[in-house]
């Protein structure tokens, strides 16, 4: 048994906008809006969700604003030169990020090779320098996941979805897909508790023929726990992992 990770979740006052601006940044499209204001953003083309490699972006409304703590999880996006970090960066601000201070340091100072910005709504991101890493996960490098204790978070989160750690020290814990391609999922040990309600999380999804109640009872049992944050009756589950980062886990798609 296992879950697979299929979308990355966006609280976001204007999702048409947030999403649009998303899109542009990703080389993605805006593949789904509804009435209600959910935006959809994942490659254009014959993608079908879920897809086995790709997370796409899904932007749900909400009426408060992202306070001014950091994120929890972000996005790192991937480059492939120089010339292609310095564009990336320069085409973000255009569609409206901003420049983010989250303690990384000034590279010319000997700081950080990678550039942190916000989104339009103030969710941060990682343009980064060309890596050999990620040269096939696409333009989402990693989701990148602040936590406490990365051995642990790792053990929970490759029991989860059943990823192989592929790096591990008290510092860093890194997960992939076993067959490779697509996203990394990095836990970055911050310290310091966790301050705001989570703005972004991962969806995971059960594979076809796999029981959801029982994939949520198994995580229940490697140390999730159940969150309220208003869902009311809904068709997914809303969980914390051991380290306080909440999560959803989907019903079967329709």
């Amino acid at each position: 048994m296992a879950l697979r990770p299929v979308q990355v979740n966006f609280k976001a006052l204007d999702p048409p906008a947030l999403g649009r601006f998303w899109a542009a940044a990703l080389g993605w499209d805006v593949v789904r809006e509804t009435r209600g204001g959910t935006t959809y953003v994942a490659p254009g083309g014959d993608f079908v969700w879920p897809h086995p490699l790709v997370l796409g972006l899904d932007l749900v409304p909400v009426t408060d604003a992202k306070p001014d703590a950091k994120n929890r999880l972000h996005l790192d996006l991937a480059t492939v030169s120089p010339a292609h970090q310095a564009e990336l960066t320069a085409r973000l601000l255009a569609l409206g990020a901003t420049h983010a201070d989250v303690g990384q340091g000034d590279g010319a100072r000997g700081g950080v090779p990678w550039t942190v910005l916000a989104d339009p709504e103030g969710n941060e991101l990682c343009v980064l320098e060309p890596r050999e890493t990620y040269r096939d996960t696409g333009p989402v490098a990693a989701v990148v996941v602040d936590c406490a204790d990365p051995r642990a978070t790792a053990r929970f989160w490759g029991a989860a979805v059943d990823w192989p750690v592929r790096e591990v020290t008290d510092d860093l814990a890194v997960l992939r897909a076993a067959g490779g391609g697509g996203p990394y999922l990095e836990f970055l040990r911050t310290p310091g508790p966790r301050t705001a309600p989570d703005r972004v999380h991962l969806d995971l999804l059960p594979y076809p023929g796999d029981d959801p109640a029982a994939e949520v009872a198994r995580l229940r049992a490697l140390g999730a726990t159940d969150l309220d944050v208003g869902q009311g009756d809904v068709p997914w589950t809303c969980l914390s992992a051991p380290d306080g980062q909440s999560f959803c886990v989907l019903g079967p798609p329709h």
